[in-house]
């Protein structure tokens, strides 16, 4: 759910400074890229070297890092690149300068210059989180719409027990997740993918199939799951399965049997996105038994399959968002366009064999997105999961 995001952590004074470490280091695990602003207290508790080393980016403190060089700071800057800013540990010193204003170092300056979501995770002593200040201080913050992370109870450094922990760091990447998954165009909405080849049996042990992995599919299922979608994946023969075990996994192996896995509830969902390889023919008469060698030749006659895409198209209703995808080797986007109208589908997304690094069995992939009423989104080779971000977001953003 994080992977890509950007996510600025501010580390104040505090022992729990070294709990940062971990969290630099969940955040790093989910995908994102994270930079840490740090005061110049904090860094008694926890070093930038380590903070550096973990995030894989410069820790910055000063306005000015390197006065030799002149080198600026711009917390501007910081501001603006930032999906999230995280404030782990937020002593009582830092919460009482963000309420008010006040702007005496680099992280409180990138904090007034943010202008993403802001969540504060308070660390401090039980008497100092109990006093009226502190909690004016967050009562303030929770006004400007900035997010507290619940302090937890426990021993505490000073050995009294109660609250003012800092939450865990799996609790403050949990916290994020559930408010990123909230914020989804997807959050419980009923999604239909289906990916993989379809395996067209000829007799008991040969097939005729293709080179799809499902890898495309399945990665859209997976950003389907992260954005807070219900999401059922049809997958042909594949030895793949998606990241997230919540996902409803249906497993098929011919044209035939995806046409009505996919056919069951249609009427349920929201969005269907058929990324399949579905074979377009299959054998009229399959075998029983193997076929011998008996011949120089074998001729097999195949008939078409139906048309899951068309067949699906035929019954959208208003309400519903279908995508179908195309991969083309020649007069690719006239194909591509034929193809969305031809079949009622909202959008497709092209691919084209021609383009290295895309297509069958890679973990890359580059794409052209189109939609009914004219609208295109070009993609460069990005890794699958990018491109299924980036068809979620063309799909769910796109006014048509």
């Amino acid at each position: 759910m994080l992977k890509g995001k950007n996510i600025l952590l501010g580390i104040s004074a505090s022992i729990a400074a070294y709990k940062a470490a971990f969290l630099v280091r969940l955040f790093i695990k989910e995908g994102a890229n994270v930079k840490v602003v740090i005061t110049d207290a904090a860094k008694e508790f926890v070093t930038p070297l380590t903070l550096a080393t973990l995030s894989k980016n410069p820790v910055l403190s000063e306005f000015i890092e390197n006065p030799d060089e002149g080198t600026w700071t711009n917390h501007v800057e910081l501001g603006l690149w930032a999906d999230y800013m995280i404030i782990a540990p937020a002593t009582a010193n830092t919460l009482a300068k963000m309420a008010n204003g006040v702007c005496d170092n680099l992280l409180l300056a990138t904090y007034l210059s943010a202008k993403c979501p802001v969540f504060v995770a308070p660390a401090m002593d039980l008497d100092m989180y109990k006093h009226g200040s502190t909690k004016d201080s967050l009562a303030k913050l929770e006004d400007f719409g900035n997010l507290v992370v619940p302090a937890g109870s426990g021993e505490l450094a000073s050995g009294l027990e109660g609250e003012g922990r800092m939450a865990e760091p799996e609790e403050i990447v949990s916290f994020l997740e559930s408010y990123v998954r909230a914020k989804s165009p997807l959050l419980g909405k009923n999604v239909l993918i289906n990916a993989g080849p379809t395996y067209e049996k000829i007799d008991d042990v040969r097939f005729i199939g293709n080179f799809s992995s499902g890898k495309m599919g399945i990665a859209i299922a997976d950003a389907a799951f992260e954005l807070g979608a219900n999401v059922h994946l049809v997958l042909g023969p594949s030895n793949l399965k998606p990241l997230h075990s919540e996902i409803k996994l249906t497993p098929v192996v011919s044209a035939s049997d995806m046409l009505e896995a996919c056919g069951k509830g249609f009427e349920n969902v929201d969005y269907a996105i058929l990324s399949a390889a579905v074979a377009d023919y299959t054998p009229i008469t399959k075998a029983e038994g193997k076929i011998k060698k008996k011949t120089e030749e074998l001729s097999i006659d195949l008939t078409k399959t139906q048309d899951i895409l068309q067949t699906l198209g035929s019954l959208k209703k208003d309400n519903q968002t279908l995508v179908g995808f195309a991969l083309e080797t020649e007069n690719e986007e006239e194909y591509a366009k034929g193809k969305l109208h031809k079949k009622n589908a909202d959008f497709i997304v092209l691919n084209s064999l021609q383009d290295k690094g895309a297509g069958f069995g890679t973990d890359t992939n580059k794409v052209s997105i189109f939609s009914r009423k004219g609208n295109r989104v070009d993609s460069e080779l990005l890794s699958k999961m990018e491109i299924a971000q980036l068809i979620w977001k063309t799909i769910t953003t796109t006014n048509d």
